[in-house]
C-alpha cells in the first residue's frame, strides 16, 4: 500500500518555491553570471527540501514505522516525560537534505498534543529532546498500547508544524505535520517492544520498520 498525503512537492513549500523561482528568474534577467546562478542554486535547494514522496507503507500486526526520513541517534531505555511512564526511546535525526514530512509511526487515538517553546540547539544533541522547541503526541494504540512521538525543532529549523488535536485518529503512515530546516523525531515505546533499528542506521518514514510491539 502507497501513502499519498500530497503532491510530490509539500504544501509547506509552495510559498518558498515560489519566492525562489521568482528570484532566480529576476535575477537572471537582470544580473545574469555568478548571482544568477546562486539564486537558481538556491531555488534548487528549496525543490529538494520541500519533496514529500509518496511511501510505501509496510504490512503487518504491531509494526511501529519511522516518522521520519533520517538517521537513527539514539536507542535506549528512558524515561518518557509527556506519558510519565518508563520507555524506550528511539531517535531519528533528519538533516537538511532529507524529507521532513513526518508520519504516524502507528494506527491509534490521540490523547494528547503537548507543545513547548524552547532553544534551539544542535538536534543531534542529547539535551535537545528536553531544552529544544518540540511538539509531543501521545497516543493509544487499538491494543491499549501508548507509543509518544516528539517533533523536536534544532538548530536552524524554527517552525514545527502539527496539524492534528487530542481526539483525533492516525493511520500508520498518515501525514500529520511538518519541521521546517532541520531536526529530529523522538519515539517513545513500551518496555516490551522488538526493536528493529540500530544506531547509524538510516531509516525511511513510513517505510522502515521502527519497532514491533509486543
Amino acid at each position: 500500500m502507497k501513502n499519498y498525503p500530497h503532491p510530490i512537492i509539500a504544501r509547506e513549500g509552495w510559498p518558498f518555491l515560489a519566492i525562489s523561482i521568482a528570484v532566480a528568474v529576476l535575477a537572471s534577467t537582470f544580473v545574469p553570471g555568478f548571482l544568477s546562478f546562486l539564486a537558481w542554486l538556491v531555488a534548487v535547494f528549496v525543490l529538494q527540501f520541500f519533496r514529500d514522496p509518496p511511501r510505501d507503507i509496510p504490512q503487518g500486526d504491531n509494526l511501529v514505522l519511522s516518522p521520519a526520513d533520517g538517521r537513527v541517534i539514539k536507542v535506549e531505555r528512558t524515561q518518557d516525560p509527556y506519558a510519565q511512564r518508563e520507555a524506550i526511546l528511539v531517535s531519528v535525526f533528519m538533516n537538511v537534505f532529507n524529507v521532513h514530512s513526518n508520519r504516524s509511526p502507528v494506527d491509534g487515538k490521540i490523547q494528547q498534543v503537548s507543545y513547548f517553546p524552547g532553544k534551539f540547539v544542535n538536534a543531534d544533541l542529547d539535551k535537545a529532546s528536553l531544552e529544544n522547541e518540540r511538539n509531543a503526541i501521545v497516543l493509544k494504540t487499538p491494543r491499549d498500547q501508548t507509543v509518544t512521538f516528539v517533533q523536536v525543532a534544532g538548530l536552524i529549523a524554527r517552525r514545527i508544524l502539527c496539524y492534528v488535536k487530542a481526539g483525533d485518529l492516525l493511520s500508520r503512515g498518515q501525514r500529520y505535520g511538518f519541521i521546517r530546516f532541520g531536526s529530529r523525531v523522538d519515539v517513545y515505546l513500551p518496555l516490551d517492544a522488538n526493536v528493529k533499528v540500530s544506531i547509524g542506521e538510516k531509516v525511511s518514514a513510513s517505510s522502515t520498520v521502527l519497532a514491533v510491539l509486543a
